[in-house]
């Protein structure tokens, strides 16, 4: 019988018999498996069963000094050392009026914006007269139900009564327009990226010991500067073109992308039309109070003889931007 299923086999009677016997049989019988298997025995019986190797050790010289099994007390139910909880009754009620999140932004507060800290919860702890780890602080917070968590955005704000309403009109538009065949565009600027070697989110596979060296701190390199992406989604071909920048995000530079995206896609895919759609924010470069943006769209629809129009998504729904979810 090999090592494997040997393993497999003291583990699936070990399994059987555990729910029915106390420490002190469990520790012989565990012995007696490792005495039958010979040298390895003792290491096999505690690999396949998760008893330590002086357990089945004591068990082995238990079984060869012949002591009676009634001299060996089991541990009653309920023995063993008591949990900090029983022992110190307040403990509980400080540690969760710690991590409350009523008193979190309270000024009055002793960790505030620190309490998810399992270190800084022990040190007050013990500054209220709790003795006790950080390991052991974590132990009893997830016994009570808790988990570090970050926060997760879910507050939309106050709903406008026509934001229903709003949409629908956005949506039938759309479809008129895709209807006759005319090309919608979704636009909107990204988020701007330091060039050069600067800490990123992610990972990548690299020798082990030998991470990708960057800088420690995010000051934009006069050199490279910025990286300033500003998209163009077709929503009936559901292509898209970005363009880069590197100066800042203008009306002057959106027009110039959506001049761009026109030039080598929109003019291919779309040679008879007469008329553009833009779904755009109403925020950034392409806002609608901006009346660069407006100059400049005029500009562009005389340059390419369309006719433009323009709807902006309602404020706070930038995320519902078909270039944003792309």
């Amino acid at each position: 019988m090999g090592e494997e299923s040997t393993l497999k086999a003291i583990q699936s009677k070990y399994e059987a018999l555990r729910a029915d016997i106390n420490e002190a049989v469990r520790r012989r019988w565990a012995a007696a498996e490792a005495r039958a298997l010979g040298p390895k025995g003792i290491r096999l019986v505690a690999q396949a069963t998760g008893l330590s190797l002086p357990t089945v050790r004591r068990g082995m010289r238990e079984l060869r000094q012949g002591i009676p099994q009634e001299v060996f007390r089991a541990r009653r139910p309920g023995g063993g050392r008591r949990k900090l909880t029983a022992k110190d009754a307040t403990l509980l009620a400080d540690l969760e009026a710690l991590v409350d999140p009523a008193t979190r932004g309270d000024p009055t507060s002793p960790l505030r914006w620190t309490c998810k800290s399992t270190l800084k919860l022990a040190e007050e702890l013990h500054n209220q007269g709790h003795g006790l780890s950080a390991h052991t602080v974590g132990e009893v917070l997830h016994r009570q139900g808790y988990s570090l968590q970050s926060n997760r955005k879910t507050r939309e704000g106050a709903q406008h009564p026509d934001r229903n309403a709003q949409f629908e009109y956005l949506n039938a538009r759309v479809k008129e327009f895709q209807e006759r065949g005319s090309p919608v565009i979704s636009v909107d600027a990204k988020k701007k990226e330091l060039v050069g070697d600067f800490k990123n989110a992610g990972r990548e596979w690299n020798p082990k010991g030998q991470p990708p060296r960057v800088r420690v701190h995010d000051f934009v390199d006069e050199e490279l500067g910025k990286a300033l992406p500003y998209g163009v989604y077709d929503m009936g071909a559901n292509e898209g073109w970005v363009s880069v920048g590197v100066t800042h995000d203008t009306p002057a530079f959106a027009i110039a992308t959506i001049r761009t995206w026109w030039l080598e896609m929109g003019s291919v895919r779309y040679p008879k039309a007469k008329e553009l759609l833009i779904i755009a924010d109403s925020g950034g470069s392409n806002s609608a109070r901006a009346r660069l943006w407006k100059v400049e769209l005029q500009h562009l629809a005389d340059e390419m003889g369309l006719r433009m129009a323009v709807s902006h998504l309602p404020p706070g729904t930038s995320k519902w931007n078909k270039m944003s979810i792309g």
